[in-house]
């Protein structure tokens, strides 16, 4: 075993540690099993054969010399009465024979995987047979090496492999016409096509008229068969994110018809992406895309986003995007990467250094309430260093350092201040979860209200409080969509005039999209300001982040002095953290989160065998397959509730509430999971025997991370991927969520160290080794939806003008950005003068998009701009300017109830509603027990379809499945402003019998029953059985 393990670790199949005994797989070794090669034909591609070696650059003839050594076939003879038949095939061999020519195996091996590939029928019944072989055989082997050259990087060779591999699997040379695989056409046509050098892609180029012509045939046929050849039209985009770092974005199209007969009439199609180094002959970064039969049908383009690191001499380098077919053999497509024209952003400014100052005692508060509040007596470095600051000066500040680091408690000094000095006015605190807001209220509810009687008030969608509240509250804690939708009319609330002090948490998210709203609520609050300033009156804004690449730009957006920047870096908190990063191979999400679970159980062995551990995972469902995966391993263990810190009995009478199977099994074992289909009551359970450290495992969607404070000593981050709805395929997490989980290691109070695992797809391994401790430029988010801010401006009465729409645009933080790196946002030149045209150009097309939507009007003589009736509904219900304009469209004189509801299901705010993956089918199974049925051709993987799912189920009381209660919720959260909103349009139209069913509607959804049940039934403990009985 010792002498295998050893050869198998010198081939690097595997690593084997000869002292323990530990054995590890490698890339190599999973490929051999994979396709089942032998270990002496892995020695083989190691070593060479003769003068052939698996080398960079590989031609033709070197790849099949290669797979003809392979030790597969080994039993391969060669017999001196099948020379004059071998003669005969070797005229019908395009490559010459290396290794000895037809007197060795190797050579006969050659010669029949070529006759083969030229489709050459052999009459001698041993070579048919020992032919038969080696077509099983030569296909897998260099699909293997295929593999083997791609995780080297090695781009030349890479495409030699995967094109042969396709030759031996569709018997097609590549410089044969691709149409040979549709085996319909007539002999002749594929001779003339290459008798006239046409490629793929000039036939594609033709007419079937000019075909016809050309070939002397159906010219319509040739043209349709064309057509049928998986390929893909490529649109490439660059954008600088840093000086070292790239972000590439792909549009791809599918460019072929689907033909039943010839592709199936299920399945999909499979495509290689490339992103090569031409100068360097690497392949920088590959994905595989699977495109199925209804992408195809639809066009449906796919969009991916790659971020690359780029060295400065790699700028002068040439870049191509390659996609090529994974099994047919047919013209790749190609498309340059220019970085000639693409400006990089200049380095940004360092880091604030962490002083070593004597830690600051909590009595410099000089406060006896203050300092009752805290059970510590020192602040930690961070907040020393920013105490001054924040807790005795007005100076706006932005404070950006990892999560864990106390930047809460910085928060608090800056209210303080407000509360001891400004008795009269409020603070605002904007967190961008509503889990996070409902944390904090908890929090300071009881902190601040308990002890220094503030009154504070949660302002999100679930808690609306009235006006009475909101006056007398001191500190209000709400999301960035609420705060922005109530600043809108800043000018007519009196306790939006009163507030002092605007917190920001997470202010980093700026960058993605859901930032847009935190800018034009930082936008606005710097309008208050300059107002307010001749009264002698200020709005003092922090901002609170992660350590941030380029927080002087942001910092100066929000008028903070340097005095009042402190941006730290990652590495510095309070309790220090040691990052271990794993790759994992595999194409596919669940295989390879299968994979995870082994090594995760490992390393709560090794690294937290009796502290608390947090696992963060992508979704419900892998919560309960990792906590299951758990069980099965706990079992096989001398102690398997060794997690559990409780009494069994005590454990028995706290889960007698809880409904969910999995997590009844589980916490025995010391397991909790905690996410959103779940019971509020389950959940806050779990929670508490975490914190209490009852349970020592808690496994969280990634939610948690932001939601709730429950600090662990090893955070396992188990997948770096989610399903993301919208494109319907598996997309990375943001990196801010990534540290934000891993910042959730170290407990201050009983840690002086912590560990983070991140567990991530091996091709991702390098991107996060870099990118975790190299932190990412916050950009604007703004461009896409600004039409949307400013037609709330120009109801506001803010905005008249287009002169002032760019007045607004140069608050924002857009524009800073536009200026530091202009090729982020695709502005053509550096120079003023194309900036300048770029902005007009956004200012045109907002107002265009804004007068589409008949949401404002312009005067033809002076061009001022003002307000319509459509714009004011969309920014008094918050809504987009494309749902108004939506609305104006699909509603009509006569709408009944049921029209309105597949209204109301097809506007654009529910265009995000996830759809997971399989949910197609649950909803397709769901729609078979509610009274409206969908169309034939309704797509079951839209989020609108989803949403008139959801509106029946809620109507009719029928059970869904868990991970649909969450959805469910959020599409009620939304529904009463919508029909709010229609209810409006229908009375702008003068359309009576709509607004009224309108109100109909709405009635229904607060009910939540259909219209045509008996009225009793909106009272309690009401059934169908009671009111016949009583009728």
């Amino acid at each position: 075993m010792t002498e295998a393990a050893e050869r198998l670790d010198m081939n690097q199949m595997i690593r084997f540690d000869s002292l323990n005994g530990f054995v590890a797989a490698t890339d190599l070794g999973r490929i051999a099993s994979h396709y089942y090669v032998k270990y002496e034909t892995i020695e083989m591609l190691n070593t060479g054969v003769g003068n052939v070696k698996l080398t960079q650059l590989m031609t033709d003839d070197n790849v099949l010399t290669l797979i003809a050594n392979a030790t597969e076939f080994s039993q391969i003879k060669v017999r001196e009465e099948e020379f004059e038949d071998l003669e005969e095939l070797l005229e019908y061999c395009p490559l010459r024979l290396k290794q000895g020519g037809l007197a060795t195996v190797p050579g006969k091996i050659n010669c029949l995987m070529q006759a083969y590939i030229s489709r050459v029928n052999i009459r001698n019944f041993s070579l048919m047979s020992e032919s038969l072989y080696i077509q099983q055989n030569a296909g897998r082997l260099c699909r293997a090496i295929f593999e083997i050259v791609l995780r080297r990087g090695w781009a030349q060779a890479t495409n030699a492999f995967l094109a042969m591999a396709k030759c031996l699997e569709k018997r097609v040379w590549p410089f044969e016409t691709p149409l040979r695989q549709i085996e319909d056409l007539r002999f002749d046509i594929y001779e003339k096509i290459e008798r006239k050098k046409l490629s793929y892609y000039q036939l594609c180029e033709m007419s079937a008229k000019e075909l016809g012509s050309l070939l002397s045939c159906d010219g319509q046929r040739i043209y349709d068969a064309v057509r049928m050849l998986p390929s893909m039209y490529v649109e490439a985009s660059v954008k600088p994110i840093t000086n070292t770092i790239i972000q590439i974005s792909l549009t791809l199209t599918p460019a072929f018809t689907w033909n039943d007969r010839f592709l199936g009439v299920r399945g999909a199609q499979s495509f290689w992406v490339f992103i090569e180094n031409i100068n360097e002959n690497m392949i920088i970064h590959f994905e595989n895309l699977i495109v199925n039969k209804k992408m195809v049908r639809l066009a449906e383009a796919q969009n991916m986003v790659f971020t690359i690191p780029i060295r400065d001499q790699q700028l002068t380098h040439n870049y191509q995007v390659r996609v090529a077919s994974s099994y047919f053999v047919v013209d790749d497509s190609v498309v340059p990467i220019s970085m000639h024209n693409c400006v990089l952003p200049s380095a940004h400014r360092p880091h604030t250094d962490l002083l070593d100052l004597d830690p600051l005692p909590i009595k410099a508060l000089k406060n006896d309430i203050y300092e009752s509040i805290y059970n510590f007596t020192f602040f930690n470095p961070i907040q020393t260093q920013v105490f001054y600051c924040l807790y005795n000066t007005d100076e706006n500040a932005l404070i950006g350092a990892p999560t864990g680091s106390g930047k809460t408690l910085c928060a608090e000094l800056a209210m303080f201040r407000v509360f001891s000095r400004q008795p009269t006015k409020k603070c605002v605190y904007i967190a961008p979860l509503k889990a996070l807001v409902r944390e904090r209220v908890n929090d300071w509810s009881e902190k601040l209200g308990r002890l220094m009687k503030i009154k504070t008030v949660e302002l999100t969608g679930d808690h609306t409080p009235d006006l009475r509240s909101l006056a007398k509250a001191r500190l209000v804690i709400t999301t960035p969509e609420k705060w922005d939708g109530i600043t809108r009319g800043w000018e007519t609330r009196e306790y939006v005039k009163d507030v002092a002090l605007v917190v920001i948490d997470e202010i980093h998210l700026l960058g993605v999209e859901r930032g847009a709203v935190l800018e034009a609520i930082i936008t606005r609050l710097k309008l208050m300001a300059a107002k307010r300033r001749p009264d002698g009156s200020h709005v003092r804004i922090v901002g609170l982040s992660t350590a941030l690449a380029n927080a002087g730009d942001v910092a100066e957006w929000l008028n903070v002095k340097d005095s009042g920047l402190f941006n730290f870096r990652p590495n510095v908190r309070p309790v220090p953290i040691e990052v271990h990063i794993a790759g994992f191979p595999g194409q596919q999400y669940c295989p390879r989160m299968a994979l995870m679970n082994k090594p995760a159980f490992k390393a709560i062995k090794s690294y937290s065998p009796h502290k608390p551990v947090l696992i963060f995972v992508a979704s419900r469902r892998q919560t309960r397959l990792t906590a299951m995966a758990f069980v099965a391993q706990l079992v096989t263990e001398d102690d398997p509730r060794q997690w559990l810190h409780m009494d069994v009995q005590e454990l028995e009478c706290l889960t007698q509430t809880i409904k969910d199977e999995s997590l009844k099994l589980t916490l025995p074992f010391g397991m909790g999971m905690h996410h959103a289909g779940l019971q509020q009551h389950e959940r806050s359970l779990v929670e508490q025997l975490f914190v209490e450290r009852k349970i020592q495992v808690l496994i969280a969607t990634a939610t948690l991370a932001w939601g709730i404070n429950m600090p662990a000593h090893l955070v396992i981050v188990k997948g770096t991927e989610y399903y993301d709805g919208k494109t319907h395929k598996y997309v990375n997490f943001p990196v801010t969520d990534v540290l934000q989980m891993m910042g959730r290691a170290g407990r201050p109070q009983y840690d002086n160290s912590a560990v983070a695992v991140i567990y991530v797809q091996d091709v991702k391994k390098n991107f996060y080794k870099r990118f975790l401790y190299e932190p990412f430029p916050v950009e604007s988010s703004m461009l896409p939806v600004l039409a949307n801010h400013v037609n709330a401006e120009v109801h506001a009465g803010t905005i008249t003008s287009k002169h002032h729409i760019m007045a607004y645009i140069a608050d924002t933080y857009l524009y800073r950005r536009l200026f530091a790196n202009p090729s982020y946002y695709e502005v053509p030149e550096t120079t003023p003068e194309a900036l300048t045209a770029f902005l007009v150009d956004v200012v045109d097309s907002c107002v265009d998009e804004l007068l589409q939507s008949k949401c404002i009007t312009v005067d033809e003589e002076d061009e001022t701009i003002s307000s319509a009736p459509l714009g004011r509904i969309a920014s008094v219900y918050y809504l987009q300017h494309e749902t108004v304009r939506f609305f104006s469209m699909a509603l009509s004189p006569q709408c009944t109830v049921e029209d309105l509801l597949r209204a109301l299901a097809d506007n654009p705010e529910y265009g995000e509603i996830p759809v997971r993956h399989n949910e197609d089918q649950i909803n397709a199974q769901l729609q078979r027990y509610l009274p409206i049925k969908l169309p034939a051709e309704c797509a079951m993987d839209s989020s609108h379809t989803k949403a008139h799912l959801l509106l029946q189920a809620h109507l009719s009381h029928t059970s869904i499945p868990t991970d649909y209660v969450t959805d469910q919720r959020s599409v009620l959260d939304q529904c009463v402003r919508i029909l709010q909103a229609m209810f409006d349009v229908s009375l702008l139209y003068g359309w009576l019998a709509t607004a009224l069913n309108v109100v109909t509607l709405l009635q229904m959804i607060m009910q939540a029953r259909w219209h045509t049940d008996h009225p009793l039934l909106v009272l309690p403990h009401m059934t169908d059985e009671i009111i016949e009985r009583i009728s």
